[in-house]
């Protein structure tokens, strides 16, 4: 499910507001304003401006006469309208994810020609390490391990390495392990110096 609300960084806009409510609309036509105005954080004397907007603008209808039995339901013109904000919505984010892409790639092509570094391994495989491994893609570098901490995640597939235990770390050949969260990074880096001693190299998204 899209829910482009739970985002902590892009500025809700009046478009990115209406974007949020037919999107909850489109997920459950028999949500309440109140479940609205919480999933899309959003006040309920808002929520009402914009239903009764997409209302009249015939981007949505109404149905049932109390609160337990209305309904919201898209209409053609809602659908389409729905469409094209998420396709614009999915380009500014493209934008947002080649930029950063750029700036890691950036930084771990200038870690090879400056220290020599060939081979990494990755600690975290959270959605930050999908933008880390896309960069090293586009240099001279290699992935040959990815590791996490979290029990669920291992033994799971990521971009055809298996994820393992952070203590897979000892017999990994890699020259250095690259953090891929911006969270815990003093506690991750504590925890491979343990494992692998003070020599392998530490690479911290933030010092890029």
């Amino acid at each position: 499910m899209i829910q482009p609300f739970q985002s902590k960084f892009l500025t809700p806009t009046k478009k990115f507001r209406r974007l949020s409510i037919l999107l909850a609309i489109r997920n459950d036509p028999r949500i309440s304003q109140h479940k609205v105005a919480r999933v899309t954080h959003l006040s309920s004397s808002m929520v009402n401006n914009y239903m009764k907007e997409l209302q009249q603008e015939g981007l949505i209808t109404v149905t049932g006469n109390t609160n337990r039995t209305q309904e919201y339901h898209l209409t053609s013109s809602g659908r389409d309208e729905l469409i094209s904000a998420l396709l614009s919505y999915s380009a500014e984010i493209i934008q947002l994810y080649g930029a950063a892409k750029r700036e890691l790639t950036r930084g771990l092509r200038n870690m090879h020609l400056e220290e020599g570094i060939r081979t990494v391994a990755l600690f975290g495989a959270a959605e930050t390490a999908e933008v880390v491994y896309a960069a090293i893609k586009e240099t001279p570098l290699a992935v040959t391990a990815i590791v996490d901490s979290d029990r669920t995640k291992q033994g799971k597939r990521f971009n055809g390495l298996t994820i393992q235990a952070p203590e897979q770390l000892i017999g990994i050949n890699a020259e250095a392990v690259v953090i891929t969260s911006f969270a815990r990074q003093e506690e991750i880096q504590e925890c491979i110096h343990q494992l692998m001693g003070k020599q392998i190299k530490v690479i911290r998204l933030s010092d890029l």
